[in-house]
């Protein structure tokens, strides 16, 4: 890992973000600075831990990443977890990925039919929604909703961005999902601190300024693919250059911009300049239109699989 995150500004490429406000009070801002140092170093050192969170969404993702896991080992490890076997079945069975409705009968079928990315969508679906019940993070059970419904959104589109591109459609739709795994990590390790940050604006910051450098550091730690950690690294830089042609960081970053365009009450105008990967993609107004409208069709019944 790099030690990058020791001081309080994360570099990335182009651009440079600011770990802390200079308009809070000194007080808020030492807490702000302790509470990066100590994540910093956890995230750097390799020890990334997620109260709360699953061991078999982590088993799965090591299995499904071992070319040598059969289909029946998969099966097996999924269905030690029966809740999480439901939710696959139930997916697997659902408008949003089972458009045809064709029978489905077992386990096996389902992990077949949606795939070992979308098998990973559901995985972490099922740990964010044990995340949100477990009795010691009932505090930010409400904001856990809000980014879940965040990221299935960017999630939503990014499927739909990537069939423009050469870009696997799943694969995107799991870098959407995850995309937010770092203000996931940020608002869970702050628990115990809430009292004392809140909505303090230094913390605020804190959680803009590093959440995509934390999140790659915590996907790298869990063995994802590094396509997957760059993009969630790169989703807030509007100046990213892919090299020969559209690639998943470009996807990201435009989709992480079209969700914002759907959560408005007001007519959805897409602001497109000085953002390199609307170009990369070979994006118009139009098409934005048509990704919004057809990820507004869609929404409602990921949200009751994926779970909001």
């Amino acid at each position: 890992m790099s030690h990058s995150f020791a001081v309080p500004t994360y570099q990335s490429d182009k651009r440079s973000a600011p770990a802390i406000s200079t308009t809070s009070t000194p007080e808020a801002r030492g807490t702000a600075l302790e509470f990066l140092r100590r994540l910093a170093l956890e995230v750097s050192t390799g020890n990334v831990e997620l109260p709360c969170f699953p061991d078999v969404v982590l088993r799965i993702r090591s299995a499904l990443a071992d070319r040598g896991t059969s289909p029946e080992q998969a099966v097996t490890i999924i269905g030690a977890e029966p809740r999480l076997a439901a939710k696959l079945l139930q997916t697997a069975a659902s408008a949003a990925f089972n458009p045809g409705g064709g029978p489905l009968t077992d386990l096996r079928t389902a992990v077949t039919r949606l795939g070992h990315r979308l098998v990973e969508s559901i995985a972490m679906s099922f740990a964010v929604q044990q995340l949100k019940q477990a009795a010691s993070l009932r505090s930010i059970a409400g904001p856990l909703s809000d980014l879940w419904k965040e990221c299935i959104a960017v999630a939503s589109i990014s499927r739909v961005v990537a069939r423009r591109t050469k870009i696997n459609p799943d694969e995107a739709f799991l870098t959407g999902l995850l995309h937010g795994i770092g203000r996931l990590y940020i608002m869970v390790r702050s628990v115990g601190y809430l009292n004392e940050l809140g909505n303090d604006q230094a913390f605020l910051d804190l959680v803009n300024g590093w959440h995509a450098a934390i999140g790659k550091a915590v996907l790298e730690n869990w063995g994802f693919a590094d396509s997957i950690c760059a993009a969630v690294a790169n989703q807030a830089d509007l100046h990213h250059e892919s090299r020969l042609h559209a690639d998943l960081s470009d996807v990201l970053i435009v989709s992480v911009v079209l969700s914002a365009a759907l959560k408005s009450s007001v007519a959805r105008a897409i602001n497109m300049g000085g953002i390199d990967a609307f170009q990369s993609i070979g994006l118009n107004a139009q098409n934005c239109a048509d990704i919004l409208t057809h990820a507004d069709c869609e929404l409602g019944s990921l949200h009751d699989v994926l779970g909001c």
